[in-house]
């Protein structure tokens, strides 16, 4: 029997471990990348928020300004000022909706992507690194977890905002 195991076998106890051990790395994993994403951002110039809102454009393509406050969740008011900042900047383009000629799109603009992949490069190559010691199958399997955590961050995040459509109650004010 495993040290520190249950008389049952010790696979609760040791799932349990193995559990906690995977959420801890986790919330170390988004707090390096969170200090990370500042970084970046503060060589940028950028806010936060412009950073994840260029980010998502970039890995999405034209997106509508309301596609955009919804998936980055911020209250579209907010976004206005993003937009406004990644524009000046020259990170972003407003265009004309070819489907929606009163609606607008934004767009990437061509070429900046290089200086945040440069910024980028370092963690890039590490992850490549990282990814070398493993088997095409891990590969698949750490992107299947990695996805399906992601997701569940997601629906995480709407029950927050949305607990009666998780079948929970919203919190009382007292």
């Amino acid at each position: 029997m495993e040290t520190g195991t249950s008389a049952r076998g010790g696979l609760p106890d040791r799932r349990g471990r193995l559990n906690q051990a995977i959420r801890e790395s986790l919330r170390d994993l988004g707090v390096e990348l969170s200090l990370l994403s500042q970084r970046i951002s503060g060589h940028l110039d950028l806010k936060g928020t412009d950073l994840q809102c260029l980010d998502l454009i970039d890995r999405h393509g034209a997106l509508s300004p309301g596609t955009l406050a919804r998936m980055a969740g911020i209250h579209p008011a907010t976004l206005t000022g993003v937009i406004d900042r990644l524009e000046r900047a020259g990170w972003i383009r407003r265009e004309r909706d070819p489907a929606d000629r009163r609606g607008v799109i934004l767009q990437p603009v061509p070429g900046r992507r290089a200086d945040l992949l440069r910024l980028a490069s370092g963690m890039n190559a590490e992850i490549a690194k990282i990814c070398a010691d493993y088997s095409s199958g891990d590969l698949e399997l750490i992107a299947g977890f990695l996805r399906r955590t992601a997701d569940a961050g997601r629906t995480a995040s709407l029950q927050l905002d949305h607990p009666e459509s998780a079948g929970r109650q919203p919190p009382q004010s007292r």
